[in-house]
């Protein structure tokens, strides 16, 4: 998969080191020179520079045959400008934007980005970790399909310690996607035979008005 990230300050940088040590194909575009030095230094010839926010530049990245593009800049102006050219002007598929103010997201869903991460959520979904009542965090909204991928830790005394996936009787149209064990050392993707434990973290996809009840089902907290 090809993967173009705009933008290479702490965000940008990880993630294209994520996706490059997983075996993507991926391509940080950085419009600042000095940092772009910085970069190429652990990433190689996976960094270019300039501002994707140009077609130009977008052209000459080859975004017309990116799988995926994913904007995390700073500024929410330039995310939604670079995903609507990568989008509209070269037909990538998959557009993802960082949004730094909570506000602009219903801006982006109406915009057409496919999906969007805010990272005021990020943050409270890492502080509800250390919360003895352990909320449903939203973490990306899916354009278009009215759903949402949520996030929650099992707390030690949840009814579902123990039992398997393929036990829970999930509402509306939810479902778990992914389980994190409790050691973060695994990843497993949703499947029947999985036993839940408590600590481990579960990834599912849910419409807003199933999300109370879901977490009352993995939780046990009304």
């Amino acid at each position: 998969m090809y993967v173009i990230v705009a933008g290479g300050g702490k965000v940008g940088f990880a993630l294209a080191q994520a996706l490059l040590a997983a075996g993507h194909e991926v391509l940080c575009v950085e419009r600042d020179h000095r940092r772009c030095a910085v970069i190429a230094e652990d990433l190689g010839s996976a960094i270019f520079h300039g501002d994707c926010c140009e077609v130009k530049v977008q052209e000459e990245v080859g975004a017309a045959r990116a799988d995926a593009f994913i904007a995390v800049t700073g500024d929410d102006e330039d995310n939604l400008i670079s995903c609507q050219v990568a989008k509209h002007r070269f037909g990538v598929d998959r557009t993802i934007a960082r949004i730094n103010n909570p506000k602009n997201k219903e801006i982006f869903m109406v915009l057409g980005v496919d999906a969007t991460v805010n990272s005021t959520d990020v943050i409270m979904a890492q502080l509800a970790q250390e919360m003895p009542v352990h909320p449903l965090i939203p973490v990306l909204s899916l354009a278009g399909t009215g759903q949402e991928i949520v996030d929650v830790q099992v707390p030690e005394d949840s009814p579902i310690v123990g039992r398997r996936l393929s036990e829970l009787k999930l509402p509306g149209r939810a479902n778990i996607a992914l389980v994190i064990d409790k050691r973060r050392t695994d990843v497993r993707l949703a499947s029947p035979e999985i036993v839940l434990e408590a600590g481990d973290e579960v990834i599912a996809v849910a419409r807003p008005e199933d999300e109370q009840r879901l977490r009352e089902i993995l939780t046990g907290v009304s």
